[in-house]
């Protein structure tokens, strides 16, 4: 409690544009190295950009949902260094009029709520990839990344924990995804964070020596990299072994360190002026209210419908709508199956399972949704149970299967027939004398034992509601 950190972040998002910046070289992610290039974004001379207007609709998009001033005439600079990726030598961004201004989030941490400041939003193009051949000792540039259209949202210093960072990267995440800006997956390089930070004594005013780290691509890499570097920073001033200076550090994943990159450069190391090949862009009310109108459902917007029209608990609705993917999922498959909590309830809980299983993580998840409603309606007209349905629906999730067809073809239609079942009971409790005097003494777990048997003996396909039923009638 002697010292505190004070922490500004500078957030990078790719816009969900089909095309670049200011060329219409394809912005997919994925595709072979150099494949998406062309004369502009290669920086050949003499070919000049043009705007993309989606980009620009998608930073008014980031800055409504932020909070934030919209500015009405915005204009494009040129950021100059030197760097392999960079293919002109030099970045067009916006310093002078970006396209947003004073804005905020509001977050909720264990804590409690609170409002971070934002500074600007920048339109800005991404650059190029290095990538490192550790077998030649060689680097090898892929321009496909070069001229994507980004934003860099930049905050004011009013993060005091690595856990108020993670409430504001996903609260960005979750808007800027449920709002089309971007996908946000930071494993692909579609949002990534800038964290500038430094450490003061508590009750101090002036803030200490700004460290900058870089290369960070996971939530979690970023809450080790600020313990990481709030320790460091403490025990440089508290032993004299260190001196701090005002410098970028990239981070390193496997060592849980960071390392100097290269001293912090100020505006002016970069020769900021205005590019004189872009005309001015002016932004109209009209405008702003036309993207506004095409804003979609928000988190916080489905959060309301979920619990308040459909019935569904908060910690449901919360998981939902934590992922734009998961909540698309939910949406797609409400179409085929009319019962919002059953649905809420596979999501979250058999799906998720399966997820898991395959090391897919919740925005990865890819589901034919008309087949994932289908294993639910099977389950819920009780032509299979839960235990069939569950292993169906990984069948589904794996191999794309058509439930119908394979429940048919695999005869595995649930076992509903009352007197094949209370023979089959009788045998097992006949089996099964000790477990039945346990059952007698007070022990009601042995039911669980009773129903394992019996599904062991129908290959799962029994009906488990009528074998209870048939069990706990026997048994008393």
């Amino acid at each position: 409690m002697e010292y505190e950190v004070v922490m500004g972040l500078e957030v990078h998002v790719e816009l969900a544009t089909e095309s670049k910046l200011f060329c219409s070289c394809s912005a997919k992610f994925g595709a072979e190295a150099n494949e998406n290039v062309c004369p502009a974004c290669a920086g050949m001379p003499g070919m000049l950009p043009a705007v993309n207007k989606r980009a620009i609709e998608l930073g008014i998009i980031a800055g409504l949902l932020t909070n934030c001033e919209i500015t009405r005439t915005i204009t494009f600079d040129k950021k100059n260094y030197f760097y392999p990726d960079l293919p002109t030598g030099y970045q067009i961004t916006q310093l002078y009029a970006p396209i947003c201004r004073n804005g905020f989030v509001e977050i909720e941490t264990g804590a409690g709520k609170k409002k971070i400041r934002i500074k600007q939003i920048h339109i800005e193009e991404d650059a190029g990839k290095l990538v490192h051949d550790y077998r030649t000792g060689s680097s090898l540039v892929d321009f496909n990344r070069a001229g994507v259209p980004l934003i860099e949202i930049v905050s004011q210093p009013d993060f005091r924990s690595s856990d108020e960072v993670i409430a504001y990267l996903e609260k960005l995440r979750a808007l800027f995804s449920f709002a089309g800006v971007s996908d946000c997956r930071m494993q692909e390089g579609s949002m990534r964070c800038d964290v500038n930070i430094s450490v003061r004594k508590a009750g101090s005013k002036e803030l200490g020596v700004r460290t900058e780290i870089k290369n960070l691509n996971s939530l979690k890499a970023i809450a080790r990299a600020i313990e990481y570097e709030t320790d460091r920073h403490i025990s440089a001033i508290e032993t004299g072994c260190e001196e701090l200076v005002q410098e970028t550090r990239r981070w390193d994943d496997n060592s849980g360190e960071t390392y100097p990159m290269r001293n912090k450069e100020d505006a002016t190391d970069y020769r900021y002026f205005p590019n004189p090949e872009i005309l001015p862009v002016h932004i109209s009310e009209e405008w702003i209210s036309e993207v506004k109108s095409g804003i979609p459902e928000l988190p916080h917007e489905k959060y309301e419908r979920l619990t308040k029209e459909y019935g569904l608990s908060d910690y449901d609705s919360k998981l939902i709508t934590g992922s734009k993917n998961i909540s698309d999922i939910f949406d797609r498959t409400m179409e085929y199956v009319n019962n919002p909590k059953e649905v809420a309830n596979w999501i979250i809980g058999d799906l998720a399972s399966i997820a898991r299983e395959e090391n897919v993580p919740g925005d990865e998840i890819r589901i034919d949704c008309e087949k994932f409603g289908k294993v639910i309606k099977m389950v819920e007209n009780r032509v299979i149970n839960r235990t069939i349905g569950k292993k169906v629906l990984q069948l589904v999730f794996r191999e794309d299967m058509d439930p119908e067809i394979y429940v048919r073809e695999n005869r595995l239609g649930m076992i509903a027939d009352t007197g094949y079942l209370e023979d089959l009971v009788r045998e097992v409790i006949a089996a099964n004398e000790k477990s039945v005097l346990e059952y007698k003494a007070g022990n009601q777990k042995v039911i669980s034992f009773f129903m394992g048997q019996i599904m062991k003996r129908t290959q799962g396909k029994a009906d488990p509601a009528a074998v209870n039923s048939i069990l706990k009638k026997m048994l008393s």
